[in-house]
């Protein structure tokens, strides 16, 4: 019989829906906390005075959890992006809405 790793279980446990429901106000508590968390070491690093380029990838790859919180992010904005170019379609003449389509064309080739 194999062992899983340790870093394996941990991947496992993050694919896995949450089987123990903690109560809303500590999941809400928890989410704060690892906000500020990312918070801190986001500013800790924008106010090193060493720092002379500020390098976003750095940023994301050494800031536990903000690139999960960044990739949602940007995807729940994608979203709400797609909503308003719907809202606006109507409102567009014909020109646009062809033009708009050649656009979309040149990007599926």
């Amino acid at each position: 019989m194999t062992r899983k790793s340790a870093a394996s279980k941990e991947e496992e446990k993050e694919d896995s829906p949450e089987v123990e429901a903690a109560p809303p106000n500590v999941k809400i508590e928890d989410e704060i906390s690892k906000l500020n968390r990312m918070l801190a070491a986001v500013l800790d690093y924008l106010s090193d005075d060493e720092v002379e380029e500020i390098d976003i990838e750095y940023l994301l790859t050494h800031t536990e959890g903000l690139r999960k919180w960044w990739d949602q992010y940007r995807e729940k904005n994608k979203k709400q992006i797609e909503e308003e170019i719907k809202k606006s379609l109507g409102r567009l003449s014909l020109e646009e809405l062809e033009s708009i389509r050649e656009q979309i064309k040149e990007k599926a080739k």
